[in-house]
């Protein structure tokens, strides 16, 4: 039996997330827990973040990293998998807590097998049933013992369905932070602040967003060329990302000037101009930073189709559907074109004040987004719910 400092059994943790931003909410809570709780143990699913705070890692989350109803399909497999490497873990060792980090529908099946076997359930970071689906509201009320939100407007909709949870404020106030300063960074790169304008290229962390939005980033980049000078772009590349994939994917024949970081992510992203970003929670993270953005995607025609008839929200970004209302440009699907992409970047990139009042806007989403220590307050959450 292992204990902590104060002589007491350190708590046993299972925690299962699927994608990059998970992985890295989930590395925050644990080691929040782990200051409150010395010694404790974590195992489960996730990736390199989870990883270097200590977990034993059962499955690497990168290998269920898929967007879209149609191409779950080509993933089954690893989806078995992986639940079957977990089951058996969470019925041989039976710990104090299993954690939940979005992933609704494989969690919201371990969920099921935890209360089976008198595991308490949190969920951190709610699944999107507020935007498809909120059917599922009452099988979380039922399966989950506690749940803490991260997004302000979650609480009223859960409260709204007869279920009381926590709003801790979003993790992303206590991590995107710079190092540098702009033109500290812009120099490592050999790069004159105000000589050509600097754009964020950021496609997506799976390896589908990425083959299917950095084509027409690039595109996106090398259109602006003609009215405003060859662009410099600057490329955050996922750690589960590879070189090959990047050049496929367009890069090796862009005949751009592209710096491509596997590190100093927030130091890159506040270094740009304006910022190309794929739908998702890098959206609050430029809003943070303060960055102009336009945001695109792209998913199959199937998974478009269905999502039109089940997703109920108004907006796709995480920024207006936080403000209620358009701060940032969406273009989605067919509108999803280099032509239109780069037609919203010269409004951003031109002298017309629209870079300006888009940072204001920012400045009120991110106002909502609660105060630091997100992460502390989850895990407080947390251990009151362990066995």
């Amino acid at each position: 039996m292992v204990t902590n400092r104060s002589g007491t059994k350190a708590p046993r943790i299972m925690i299962i997330t699927g994608e990059a931003s998970g992985d890295m909410h989930g590395a925050n809570l644990i080691r929040a827990m782990q200051e409150e709780a010395p010694g404790l143990r974590v195992c489960g699913m996730g990736g390199p973040e989870l990883r270097s705070c200590g977990m034993e890692v059962l499955y690497d989350a990168a290998r269920l990293s898929v967007v879209g109803l149609l191409e779950v399909f080509n993933h089954l497999g690893d989806i078995r998998a992986a639940m079957a490497v977990l089951e058996a873990r969470l019925a041989s060792e039976r710990p104090d807590l299993l954690i939940l980090i979005d992933l609704p529908d494989f969690n919201l099946m371990m969920a099921k097998r935890a209360k089976r076997l008198g595991v308490p359930v949190f969920y951190y970071i709610s699944p999107q049933v507020w935007a498809w689906r909120s059917g599922r509201v009452r099988k979380i009320k039922r399966l989950v013992d506690r749940m803490a939100v991260i997004l302000p407007f979650e609480q009223e909709f859960y409260r709204q369905r007869g279920m009381e949870v926590d709003f801790v404020g979003h993790p992303l106030l206590d991590t995107v932070k710079t190092t540098k300063s702009r033109r500290e960074f812009l120099a490592r790169l050999g790069i004159e602040p105000g000589s050509r304008p600097v754009l964020g290229i950021l496609p997506g962390s799976r390896v589908g967003e990425v083959r299917t939005m950095l084509p027409i980033f690039l595109a996106a980049a090398r259109l602006l060329a003609a009215e405003f000078g060859p662009p410099v772009c600057l490329l955050p590349v996922a750690a589960a990302l590879d070189d090959r994939l990047l050049a496929e994917s367009g890069l090796a024949e862009s005949g751009l000037e592209v710096h491509t970081l596997r590190e100093d992510r927030y130091d890159l992203m506040a270094a740009c101009n304006a910022v190309m970003a794929a739908s998702g929670t890098v959206t609050l993270e430029l809003a943070i930073l303060g960055v102009p953005m336009v945001v695109a995607y792209r998913v199959s025609p199937i998974t478009y189709f269905l999502g039109r008839w089940l997703i109920k929200v108004k907006y796709a970004s995480l920024v207006n559907l936080v403000a209620g209302e358009k701060i940032v440009p969406e273009l989605m699907q067919r509108e999803a074109t280099p032509e239109n992409i780069s037609q919203a970047l010269r409004s951003l990139l031109g002298d017309t004040g629209a870079a300006e009042r888009m940072k204001e806007g920012l400045a009120r989403v991110v106002r909502q987004l609660g105060g630091p220590g997100a992460s502390r307050r989850a895990a407080q959450v947390a251990l009151q719910l362990k066995r």
